[in-house]
């Protein structure tokens, strides 16, 4: 089973970035660490801690930088824990950050249905060569700047059906020597089907209607990304890592790759991981038949070289 962290009852530092409540604490060896909750939707307890521990160890099977999840619990209070990846020295700069200080009239304040957090203006950014690798990340093969890193996370998205990519969900570090690197993944908490009720997981794999399967949940998946400031509707995860493809090519071909080598029976081990108490079997049969989808859907792309 995958350990589960007792944070100390002293730890107090709350913080409210984001949508969530947070507190950090000091875990053995000093090291800075985040407790995130787990919170309660339509009276049912979500699978925020679950969902983001299997992305981490998605992420791992990919190669992808990224935080670092474990399951924790605070005062009776499950979570996960986080070891901050922000060197000492260094700061976190949120994509809201840059976007804002491009434009005086984008909605830094504002998370979801910002038309103006398009998927261009993002690589665009992400292109500048000054960008460097996440810290402690090797390169590989096809992948050559911080931008064909992003596409990764892109990839990651449309996998999971992680549909929280705002703009405070992806950023930059900056180190003490004042050197940028593009900040590892994190927060993938909204995905693999977190919030939805045991019930409705049952129904959708049992059913034999097409508009209520998983397939077509999954197809329904949207990103945080707008194709314009004119668009009514964001991009789909699929339609967004499609489009950075086009731009990366290299790139995108070197994570699928990578996707084509996860086998279902090596994703099927993460599951069997997670202690009993913090994932119902309609979770993880429901979470793995997305997760089967969205892998033969993206395989599927033709992604010119």
């Amino acid at each position: 089973m995958f350990p589960v962290i007792e944070v100390p009852d002293e730890a107090d530092a709350f913080e409210q970035l984001g949508t969530k409540p947070k507190v950090w604490f000091r875990a053995k060896g000093n090291e800075r660490c985040l407790f995130k909750y787990i919170i309660r939707e339509g009276g049912h307890t979500t699978g925020e801690d679950w969902s983001e521990k299997v992305s981490s160890e998605l992420c791992e099977l990919l190669g992808l930088p990224h935080a670092h999840y474990d399951f924790g619990i605070w005062k009776g209070q499950k979570g996960v824990v986080c070891p901050s990846f922000v060197p000492d020295g260094g700061r976190l700069v949120h994509g809201n950050e840059v976007l804002v200080r491009l434009s005086e009239e984008y909605p830094g304040q504002k998370f979801y249905k910002v038309r103006q957090h398009t998927l261009r203006i993002v690589l665009t950014i992400l292109r500048d060569g000054d960008i460097e690798f996440p810290i402690n990340w090797e390169r590989f093969e096809g992948i050559e700047q911080a931008i064909d890193v992003f596409v990764g996370y892109l990839m990651l998205d449309a996998w999971i059906g992680n549909q929280d990519r705002h703009h405070q969900n992806w950023g930059f570090v900056v180190d003490q020597d004042r050197k940028i690197h593009l900040a590892p993944t994190f927060d993938h908490a909204s995905s693999l089907g977190w919030n939805e009720t045991d019930e409705g997981r049952w129904e959708r794999l049992r059913t034999k209607d097409q508009r209520r399967s998983v397939e077509r949940y999954v197809e329904r998946a949207t990103s945080a990304f707008f194709s314009s400031p004119t668009s009514e509707k964001p991009l789909s995860t699929l339609d967004a890592f499609r489009e950075a493809a086009k731009f990366k090519s290299i790139a995108a071909n070197a994570w699928l790759k990578r996707l084509a080598q996860v086998s279902s029976a090596t994703v099927g081990e993460i599951f069997k991981r997670i202690p009993s108490r913090r994932i119902t079997l309609a979770a993880k049969k429901f979470a793995t038949k997305m997760l089967e989808h969205n892998q033969r859907r993206l395989l599927a792309l033709e992604v010119n070289k």
